[in-house]
């Protein structure tokens, strides 16, 4: 039977294949490809964790007391035939070797398929003991965590190799940004999330590879099963599951219509950003790891206007990257693109983009209320100034290799500024005294609080430019979390307070005679490119996916005319409809 699951259009397109869970836990495990050669291992992994659960509950029968009730010892023994049972330890071994899962992957995955057995059974007792299927998987899951591995994760460079033909999507409760970043490099051609808003990290990514996603889909991973066909229509936010034939000829067709767009945008990678007005336009990229840098310079990107060095910090572990892995990496971009700029954001964690590697500060962090107003950006960057130092001298180091800029997120506070600066003047003291090379780069400051937008001409006495962060803008101004499905309804970046807040930051940074920017998601919606250029911004920053289209829209442009109607939009109650209804009106 075919059912449609509605959530949040995040990432345009459609996609079409065959469901690929990933289970929600009360255990929280980590999800990639294994290679071939690693498969052994992985078995071996899980029969190891097999036996020593199962030791552990033969010990537990062993100290049952005389007096204890006889149903502990039954318990336990339900517990131990449900460990050796096939259904679990064959079936798990087969999502190892069949489809390259490593061992807690494929252990959630068989748990979810064995759970949905047992809540459709009619008898209530046997329906009860899915708690205890789920205990003992928690304790094999934990058991898995203690071993040590030497298993690397895969790129998914080779994924496409045990993937079988059909296309794979992505459905998931939801995905960490540690799981994103395996998933960016592999097999899957759209994501569903039960949670998460159009700014979350999952929508994020998923608009970074191009690929349809829809988010706050609720039930979806309950509704969903494993090998079931989907069908993602990433402009309507509908999630079709088990659609009829007719259904799925339809969004095929609407596939191939897609593709031939994209094919006409690809055309003016190469062509100069230039209006109607004659207005040079900058569109740089937004990457997340080294190897994006091909993505930018492929897409027709001037440089990169946001290098998201977090990512470099995250999936190790616990051990972050010390200066010199940094610097490799950092270099490696800079090299990359081959003389453009490039703009390297310090570590931004907090929030939705935690670390496995917790300190006392972070642990506190973690637990708080509300980790997005915690210690999170340049806040924990100046809560961990040994770490902070490393990063900036390996910034600087990369700056001999190209031009580079440093991108500090989440300023607010004068105190900040002053910090930041002695930091970076502390990192080059240490640079000249080792005699290591570098050159003189630009820092400059994301405007992403209200406060900062509010405090411009103070800021671009200290800074060298700006760019504007518009997720966390809006997040901030509207008291909305944008990865909170409940209140994604109100996330709405054409909200007049926060359109006066980027106008006014841009005018006061074209004021100074200073470089802006926009990095956030409204640089690569092409909804929003007219509005900005009419603002005056002439630099968009945004996934190398997204440059063609935005390309089009400046092609297209004329800067005076659109200046002209900017008061009118921010004067509206209903900016978005008022800019509408101009760009209709706009002779072509």
């Amino acid at each position: 039977m075919s059912i449609q699951v509605f959530g949040l259009p995040v990432s345009r397109g459609v996609a079409i294949g065959r469901a690929v869970l990933v289970a929600s836990s009360r255990v929280d495990v980590a999800h990639y490809f294994i290679d071939n050669d690693q498969i052994e291992a992985e078995v071996t992994r899980l029969r190891d964790a097999r036996n020593e659960v199962a030791a552990e509950l033969v010990a537990l029968k062993s100290e049952v007391p005389e007096e204890a009730h006889a149903e502990l010892v039954a318990l336990l023994d339900v517990h131990l035939m449900l460990l050796h049972d096939e259904m679990l330890a064959d079936a798990t071994k087969q999502w190892i070797v069949e489809r390259h899962y490593n061992a807690e992957w494929a252990m959630s995955a068989q748990l979810e398929v064995i759970a949905r057995q047992f809540d459709e059974m009619e008898d209530e007792y046997l329906r009860e003991r899915k708690a205890d299927l789920e205990q003992v998987v928690e304790r094999l899951l934990k058991a898995l965590a203690r071993q040590t591995t030497g298993n690397s994760h895969t790129n998914g460079a080779n994924a496409r190799d045990f993937a079988g033909e059909d296309p794979l999507i992505l459905v998931a409760s939801d995905i960490a940004p540690a799981d994103m970043l395996q998933f960016k490099r592999s097999v899957f051609t759209g994501f569903v999330t039960d949670v998460g808003g159009r700014t979350s990290h999952t929508a994020i990514v998923a608009r970074s590879m191009d690929i349809p996603a829809v988010v706050g889909a609720r039930e979806a991973s309950r509704i969903v099963r494993q090998d079931d066909w989907v069908i993602i229509d990433g402009d309507a936010g509908v999630v079709i599951v088990n659609p009829s034939p007719i259904v799925l000829e339809e969004y095929r067709f609407r596939q191939r219509q897609i593709e031939l767009e994209r094919a006409k945008l690809n055309r003016l990678r190469h062509t100069p950003s230039v209006t109607l007005d004659g207005q040079v336009i900058d569109l740089l990229a937004n990457i997340e790891m080294p190897s994006d840098a091909a993505a930018a310079i492929e897409a027709g990107a001037v440089g990169v206007g946001l290098f998201r060095s977090e990512f470099l910090f995250m999936n190790r572990n616990g051990q972050l990257p010390n200066e010199e892995e940094q610097f490799q990496a950092y270099r490696a971009v800079v090299q990359a693109m081959d003389g453009l700029p490039v703009t390297i954001r310090t570590v931004d964690v907090g929030a939705d983009k935690p670390l496995d590697r917790m300190s006392s500060h972070e642990l506190r962090h973690e637990h708080s209320l509300n980790p997005a107003l915690g210690l999170r950006a340049i806040r924990w960057s100046l809560a961990e100034p040994e770490m902070f130092g490393q990063q900036l001298r390996a910034i600087l180091r990369a700056s001999a290799y190209g031009k580079v800029r440093i991108l500090v997120p989440m300023v607010a506070h004068m105190s900040e500024v002053s910090q930041i600066m002695s930091a970076v003047e502390r990192a080059k003291e240490r640079l000249r005294a080792d005699a290591v090379p570098f050159t003189e780069v630009e820092v400059g400051a994301m405007i992403e609080i209200p406060a900062a937008a509010l405090m411009m001409p103070s800021l671009m006495r200290y800074f060298d430019f700006v760019s504007i962060g518009t997720n966390d803008l809006i997040q901030y101004t509207l008291a909305i979390d944008r990865a909170d499905e409940a209140v994604a309804h109100l996330y709405d970046p054409w909200h007049p307070a926060v359109l006066q807040l980027v106008e006014r930051t841009i005018a006061c940074a074209n004021d100074a005679g200073k470089a802006v920017s926009v990095c956030g998601e409204m640089a690569g919606d092409p909804a929003f490119t007219e509005l900005l250029l009419g603002m005056g911004l002439r630099s968009f920053s945004m996934h190398p996916a997204q440059v063609a289209a935005i390309k089009q829209r400046v092609l297209r442009a004329d800067v005076r005319a659109l200046r002209a109607q900017i008061a009118s939009v921010l004067a509206s109650d209903s900016p978005q409809e008022t800019c509408v209804a101009l760009l209709k009106s706009k002779p072509h």
